[in-house]
């Protein structure tokens, strides 16, 4: 069972190149109240409301997200670690 899992290097490499892509993927989408440019790793690049670019507001939801990720992060290497006996 064991002998599946890759070590701890090559589990780290793929993460960064799976980080990588993800930054490359973006979607937009808009009405007529505004805009809103977000990459595949859930960060907006811009936000636009009623014709105005808002860098507070984009500012604000990135480092809201920032803090759930972390949060999520934490979280989840706790249930990995009780998953894994460590």
């Amino acid at each position: 069972m064991f002998d599946k899992i890759k070590t701890g290097s090559e589990l780290l490499k793929k993460q960064s190149q799976m980080k990588k892509q993800l930054k490359e993927i973006i979607v937009s989408n808009s009405t007529r109240a505004g805009s809103i440019v977000i990459r595949g790793d859930k960060r907006i690049e811009k936000i636009t409301i009623n014709g105005e670019e808002s860098k507070e507001i984009k500012d604000l939801i990135n480092d809201t997200m920032k803090k759930v990720d972390k949060k999520v992060e934490k979280k989840m290497r706790g249930q990995m670690g009780d998953l894994f006996g460590l």
